[in-house]
């Protein structure tokens, strides 16, 4: 891989089952297992999916003009079966208003289009767990 194309993380142990994840530009994001307010690891692949669409939609319905409001949700079902713990049924709901006039009518029209690019074409994020992607695991010696 090239610098341009990959991504990387660094995680370091803040505590028990605590966790400070480090970005290459210096950004950091503290997560655990739920004993607090800090998101789950869980929570932060369903913060991916949604957040690559949100901005993938954002960018091209922002082309005609910017929404008055851009909420999206998202939900899954936590299972555990013969394949392990794993994340079924994601679904993101979008809900987007736009201002009166010909821009907004034009963003409201192309905006299932945005949202079904984002979905099959365009959010890494989203791709990447349609898709399947091995991870291997490493220690270092």
């Amino acid at each position: 891989m090239t610098a341009d194309t990959e991504r990387s993380v660094e995680l370091s142990r803040t505590g028990k089952a605590a966790f400070r994840a480090t970005n290459v530009r210096g950004g950091t994001l503290d997560f655990g297992e739920g004993n607090d307010a800090d998101f789950t690891p869980v929570e932060l692949l369903l913060v991916a999916i949604a957040g690559c669409s949100a901005i993938d939609v954002d960018y091209l319905v922002g082309k005609r003009v910017d929404p008055s409001s851009f909420d999206l949700s998202i939900r899954a079902d936590k299972i555990r079966d013969d394949l392990g713990n794993r994340l079924t049924d994601i679904k993101v709901t979008f809900d987007l208003t736009f201002p009166e006039g010909a821009d907004g009518d034009r963003a409201k029209e192309i905006l299932p289009r945005a949202v079904a690019q984002s979905h099959d074409r365009l959010c890494t994020v989203t791709r990447t767990v349609i898709v399947g992607t091995p991870v291997e695991s490493a220690i270092t010696e």
